[in-house]
């Protein structure tokens, strides 16, 4: 064992295990440091506006009564209306809605966009509910949020087990909620919806696409090619797909996968379409794809490859496992899937973290489009939509990995200085409403 290892472990146990509300919070303090932030601006931002939790009763297909509830969490608009998706999963709870709402202000703000941060959800286990459960539960959560929610106020999107149909029900709810002469002009209350309702083309890929724009963009600058390198997948839903389809058209090659169902492994590649087509049939679950072996839940991120994606859950690289990780690249696909002890551990070691609000950005990117072909009544076609992607989605990681080099830091530290700088800009600009 090295020195440097026996250190970092040594350090890792003495370390208390963290919440993902101390890790935004400590992430915020580094950067907020890092730009000598106005303490007032400060004392605003360290908190949040409104955080609304609603009960609310669902009649079950067998008749009986549950009840529910929903949350959201409204973080910051100084720049625009509250922005940020629902997620569904039992984890839901108050302080990872603040989290997330947070870092949802420094994505939209770090990409330029019109808008603040917001997050919530159901705390729910989707899968133990039938379709019209589920839209039941969908369309009363939406009439409890109503009058916190608005094209102009707060616009919600999906998230973790969620997905354009959950949005098409909420729309269709609120829009129903409105008087008949405005019901259509508030088609924009959510965006993710499907491209019949009012949706973006290319809205179902656009996260994907920006993580993989993100590896790109990075391999591009450390004159690498993308040929050949070896990349790990946590979550092979919507984000973990698009992202493995992208990578696998440039020649990189997907060798482990980790859903909630089992991990897998091949080092000699996994067929990216074959893997999702064989989940289409076996209720999507990656367990037992018979071109790959099952390796241990607890050694995935030990796996030889060159980069790894996390794109499930947050606090997934922590202390416990940021040792044993290979790759000399992470990719945040998920929203906090590395907490501050695994990322202080990876940084030590070298390895390059390209952040959540840097790398998944490109699914508020494309609702960002969403709600704009809705508000000015347009129709974007597929290759359009992926042009507007490409073009943003550099300009961000341009600014990011520019920016981090300039001042010596990480790309983290970087993107949250980037962002905070434009909110306090704006405060200091309007000034604080006495």
């Amino acid at each position: 064992m090295s020195t440097l290892t026996a250190e970092l472990k040594e350090k890792a146990k003495k370390v208390p295990q963290r919440g993902m509300m101390d890790n935004v919070m400590e992430q915020f303090e580094s950067a907020a440091n890092q730009i000598n932030l106005h303490p007032n601006i400060k004392k605003i931002l360290s908190i949040t506006n409104n955080e609304i939790i609603v009960n609310f009763p669902v009649k079950m297909d067998n008749g009986d009564v549950e009840i529910f509830t929903g949350y959201r969490v409204q973080h910051n608009n100084a720049l625009g209306p509250y922005k940020g998706g629902l997620r569904y999963h039992p984890t839901v709870d108050i302080d990872a809605a603040r989290a997330l709402a947070m870092w949802m202000t420094w994505k939209t703000s770090l990409a330029g966009l019109p808008y603040g941060g917001g997050k919530g959800g159901i705390k729910i286990d989707p899968s133990k509910y039938s379709k019209t459960e589920l839209e039941r539960i969908t369309r009363r959560f939406t009439f409890a949020l109503a009058d916190n929610i608005g094209p102009e106020h707060d616009i919600p999107a999906p998230d973790v087990n969620t997905n354009s149909q959950t949005m098409a029900w909420m729309a269709d709810t609120y829009m129903s909620t409105r008087p008949p002469a405005e019901r259509t002009a508030n088609q924009h209350v959510v965006t993710g919806k499907p491209a019949g309702s009012g949706g973006l083309e290319g809205r179902d890929r656009a996260t994907g696409y920006g993580v993989y724009l993100s590896i790109k963009f990075w391999a591009e600058k450390n004159n690498q090619s993308l040929e050949g390198k070896k990349y790990i997948v946590q979550g092979f839903g919507n984000v973990g797909y698009w992202a493995a389809h992208f990578l696998e058209k440039d020649g990189a090659i997907l060798v482990g996968v980790q859903d909630a169902f089992g991990s897998i492994e091949n080092q000699k590649g996994i067929d990216v379409e074959g893997l999702f087509n064989y989940m289409q049939v076996n209720d999507g679950s990656i367990a037992d794809f018979p071109k790959a072996k099952e390796v241990k839940k607890e050694t995935f991120f030990a796996l030889e490859c060159d980069i790894c994606i996390p794109a499930a859950l947050g606090n997934q690289i922590t202390k416990e496992n940021a040792l044993s990780i290979k790759a000399k690249l992470i990719a945040e696909g998920a929203n906090g899937p590395t907490n501050v002890e695994g990322e202080k551990i990876l940084t030590e070691r070298g390895v390059t973290i390209i952040p959540d609000i840097l790398c998944n950005s490109g699914g508020v990117v494309g609702s960002y489009f969403e709600w704009l072909q809705n508000r000015n009544g347009e129709l974007w076609q597929l290759d359009e939509v992926m042009a507007k992607l490409d073009k943003k989605l550099k300009e961000s990681f341009n600014k990011v990995y520019d920016y981090a080099k300039a001042e010596g830091i990480d790309m983290r530290t970087a993107a949250f200085s980037i962002a905070i700088k434009r909110i306090e800009k704006a405060y200091i600009e309007r000034g604080i409403f006495p």
